[in-house]
């Protein structure tokens, strides 16, 4: 069992920056790949940034790539995703996720959501423009 609480979120003007975090309880976490989604009004929930077990790997959306980075600390059970250069279209509710189904995530199926047993409630982003 992995229980995920997402930190951060918050209201940033366009062309801001915020860190969002999510803790991770267990001693297994270094064994999950983490993902972070996010949902906006009105539309369906949609990856955003992966990262593989020992971090060596990332994967982005391509609305976010170059913008958001995505990292993790196991000695902390922690993963992170910095959000730069935000948008409008940023704004949603972002979702911290683990999967132990390795054998998906190596296979590059990192961003369906059915890999990931456990999810974290959420925490808003707002963007202003």
């Amino acid at each position: 069992q992995v229980q995920l609480v997402e930190s951060g979120g918050g209201l940033v003007q366009a062309g801001g920056s915020l860190r969002l975090s999510c803790a991770a309880s267990g001693r297994t976490f270094s064994s999950y790949a983490m993902g972070w989604f996010r949902q906006a009004p009105g539309k369906e929930r949609e990856f955003v940034a992966g990262i593989t077990l020992s971090g060596g790997n990332t994967y982005f959306a391509d609305s976010v790539q170059a913008r958001f980075t995505i990292s993790r600390d196991n000695a902390k059970n922690m993963v992170y995703l910095q959000m730069n250069s935000l948008k409008s279209e940023d704004t949603a509710v972002y979702f911290c996720a683990a999967s132990n189904d390795h054998s998906a995530y190596f296979s590059g199926r990192y961003y369906i959501q059915d890999i990931y047993a456990y999810w974290g409630q959420g925490t808003q982003v707002t963007v202003s423009s």
